[in-house]
């Protein structure tokens, strides 16, 4: 073996070239001839690979196997015999270069440890798709668990090629760190805070870049145009800047419209206050009268029609309007303002569309629209919530309905007159 390694050595020697030269030649002629030999096995090997991966494909009914391939995971095993082979050739090639060998020998293992890591992921990587296609993982966090296990294999993998570089043992390298974690802690608090929460933000998908978050602590509304290890930029819509603590997105509570953008409308969720003493039964006259409403008019002749056979039928007198069924202002209103939003060009037909009455206050009788705009930038979504409520106020006096309004002033000065 020693002669093989200086036979280019001995050939330069004998045909008078210095030693020095020729012992740089043959290194370097040595290292060409591993480098030839490395990338032909690393070829042969992934061919050899994929052939068989193809055959297995081909014989299995699982789609798994073409994930891996998908994945590149035979073709990062291929790279473990050629680096094997390098590592076991280095002290020939780098024979009378000792500092060199322990240099390159200390580089491959480093590699190798990052081949592990590529290895892992690709397989991670398979297993997370192979799993995401069946219907009972639809909804499991395949995605955090990877990232997280992935994590503490970087952190395994850099520790281990800091051991190698340093030539200490990996035991006493862990051990090292472990005397000093709490000086690290302590000088590195934020940092490391920051580095968690920002894994976890990532891993659960909290916030990203363009994401509209309101943070009332932080006096944060409006789009977040940064996120790093240490802070969260947010530009609020009065184009100021808020810094918040990438760890305050963990610890405290904030929300994100995410939801909304994406979705098919933006949420119009508003209250008419209705003055109670206004509302009331219906008379016959009071209907016809409403029927002119092009909005009302085939609800009022099929409700009205029902409520007249069951009074009817059961013989209620009339004469008072308490008795039996009847329609009431307020209902009609609310009536009107459901056929309203559904015929209105600015709200999705999609999604929920309610007028709903909620439980009376000291200010009056809730009337609440509950539908959402199909324009949802800012601006075009308030003019659209405006003009409907523009429209309700005016249409109140037709159903003899009036807004609450607390008394003020000038109502004062009218009842001492």
């Amino acid at each position: 073996m020693n002669r093989l390694t200086h036979l280019v050595y001995d050939y330069l020697t004998g045909q008078g070239l210095s030693e020095t030269i020729a012992t740089y030649l043959n290194m370097i002629a040595l290292l060409i001839g591993l480098l030839i030999v490395v990338s032909l096995t690393d070829f042969i090997v992934r061919k050899i690979i994929r052939i068989t991966f193809t055959k297995l494909a081909v014989r299995t009914k699982t789609n798994f196997d073409d994930l891996l391939v998908t994945n590149k995971v035979p073709r990062n095993i291929a790279h473990i015999i050629p680096l094997l082979i390098s590592i076991k050739f280095i002290p020939i090639v780098f024979y009378d270069f000792e500092q060199f060998e322990n240099v390159v020998e200390k580089g491959l293992k480093v590699f190798a440890i990052v081949l592990t890591l590529w290895i892992i992921r690709s397989v991670l990587n398979s297993i997370k798709d192979y799993l995401k296609k069946l219907p009972r993982y639809n909804d499991k966090p395949i995605d955090s668990y990877i990232q997280v296990f992935m994590i503490f294999a970087w952190i395994l993998g850099i520790f281990s090629a800091f051991a190698i570089v340093s030539g200490i043992k990996f035991i006493e390298f862990l051990a090292g760190i472990g005397t000093a974690s709490a000086i690290i802690i302590l000088v590195f608090r934020d940092t490391i805070l920051g580095f968690v929460a920002s894994i976890q933000v990532s891993i659960n998908d909290m916030v990203r870049i363009g994401d509209w978050i309101t943070f009332e602590k932080y006096g944060a509304d409006g789009d977040v145009i940064e996120i790093n290890l240490a802070t969260v930029k947010v530009q609020n819509f009065d184009k100021t800047i808020t810094t918040i603590p990438t760890y305050a997105l963990i610890s405290d509570s904030f929300k994100n419209w995410r939801g909304m953008t994406t979705s098919g409308g933006r949420r119009i969720k508003r209250a008419l206050y209705i003055n109670q003493s206004k509302v009331k039964y219906l008379t016959k006259q009071d209907v016809d009268r409403l029927k002119k409403i092009q909005l009302l008019t085939s609800y009022l002749e099929s409700r009205q029609q029902d409520i007249d056979h069951y009074n009817k039928d059961n013989a209620i007198d009339k004469e008072l309007l308490l008795n039996g069924r009847n329609l009431t202002n307020i209902g009609v209103f609310r009536k009107y303002i459901d056929s309203y939003l559904k015929h209105h060009s600015a709200i999705n037909k999609d999604m929920m569309i309610m007028a709903r009455q909620l439980a009376p206050t000291t200010q009056g009788i809730p009337m609440e629209i509950y539908a959402f705009s199909r324009d949802k930038r800012w601006e075009n979504y308030e003019y659209i919530m405006s003009d409907i409520f523009d429209h309700l106020i005016a249409a109140l006096p037709y159903f003899d309905l009036e807004i609450f309004e607390l008394p003020s002033g000038t109502n004062f000065s009218l009842i001492k007159e």
